[in-house]
């Protein structure tokens, strides 16, 4: 993600709706990625974590509202699928 996308030098109240669909889809991946059964765990983890960093070398005061609500959303499909099957 690009200074010139982002001009203030830090971010309260915004969430960029590109970042937060690569921050939860990243985290689904990494955390969830047995989920996927059509491709092998390594494959899908190391997109996940290039899904994330996108999102984490954002501008700094960027990107940390997506990753929070991405680590939750993620945790909370991981916790239901573990507890639950």
């Amino acid at each position: 993600m690009s200074y010139k996308k982002y001009k203030a030098p830090y971010a309260i109240g915004n969430i960029d709706i590109l970042a937060l669909i690569s921050s939860v889809v990243g985290w689904f991946m990494v955390l969830n990625s047995i989920l996927i059964p059509f491709i092998t765990p390594y494959i899908t983890i190391t997109i996940g974590v290039f899904l994330l960093a996108l999102v984490l070398g954002m501008r700094p005061g960027y990107g940390r509202n997506e990753t929070f609500i991405g680590i939750i959303i993620a945790g909370t499909i991981w916790i239901i699928r573990t507890v639950i099957l």
